[in-house]
Order: structure tokens, then C-alpha cells, then sequence
């Protein structure tokens, strides 16, 4: 896989009080750490989305619980703290034909910036990399 692809884990947790507490001791009992994390919400359930140690035996853990989780692919794009940074990003992806579905901003092992969703991730890295914008490897989290 190439390095610079990330797994994140979508984990289902249902709309109601409790629900995102539940989850998060199961995580602590699996001894699942996350990196970094975004909750999206619908109306009947919300969708955490939790960047981990090791997806691999996280998705083990948590299907053992019974616990609805789901991997995706997703990058991470270095981006500066000033003006203009998540619109120079964009606008690669943007004028090269690469759809953003979703994103949230993290920090990591010296490292700050933005992790994406998109429909073509090699696509992306190859656009991203040609404009001379750094992407986050795994190894980075």
C-alpha cells in the first residue's frame, strides 16, 4: 500500500445519550488508541471516525464487541497555521478533478494538518505531491 494512505476506521455509534460513552470504553478496554478523530452525525446514528494505532487489530477488537466498523482510505495533507493553506490544498484537488468528501484538521508527532477524504486518493497524492505539498505518512500519526 502506498505509504502515504491512511486507514481510518468508521465506527457506527447510535444517536442516543450513552452511546458515544459506550463506545469509547470499549476502545479503552480493547486498549485502542486514537490519534485523531472526527463524529459525524445523521439522525438515527453517528459515524466516529478515529485514526489508530493499528487498524488491523482494532477492526478485530471491535467486531469481537459487536461493534459495527468499517475502513477507509484517506490522506493527510501537511498544512501550514496561516492564511491561504487550506486553499492551496483544495484548489490542487479541485483543478485536477478530485472531489473532497469530507475532512477534519489534526495534530500529530510534529506534524499538523488536514486529513481527506477523496474520490481518487493516488490521484490526489500525484497532484498534491507535483504542487509541492507535503503529505503525512502513517508513520508521522
Amino acid at each position: 500500500m502506498n505509504a502515504n494512505i491512511i486507514t481510518q476506521l468508521s465506527i457506527f455509534v447510535n444517536n442516543a445519550p450513552g452511546s458515544l460513552a459506550n463506545v469509547a470504553k470499549t476502545l479503552r478496554e480493547c486498549e485502542i488508541n486514537m490519534k485523531a478523530c472526527n463524529l459525524a452525525e445523521s439522525t438515527e446514528f453517528g459515524i466516529l471516525r478515529a485514526i489508530v494505532d493499528d487498524p488491523a487489530d482494532a477492526i478485530e477488537k471491535l467486531q469481537k464487541k459487536n461493534i459495527i466498523v468499517k475502513k477507509t482510505e484517506i490522506i493527510g495533507v501537511k498544512i501550514a497555521d496561516v492564511p491561504g493553506s487550506l486553499y492551496e490544498a483544495s484548489n490542487v484537488l479541485g483543478s485536477a478533478g478530485i472531489n473532497i468528501e469530507y475532512g477534519y484538521a489534526f495534530t500529530g508527532k510534529n506534524v499538523e494538518g488536514l486529513f481527506i477524504r477523496v474520490d481518487n486518493p493516488e490521484k490526489a497524492i500525484e497532484a498534491l505531491s507535483q504542487a509541492g505539498l507535503e503529505l503525512v505518512k502513517s508513520s508521522e500519526i
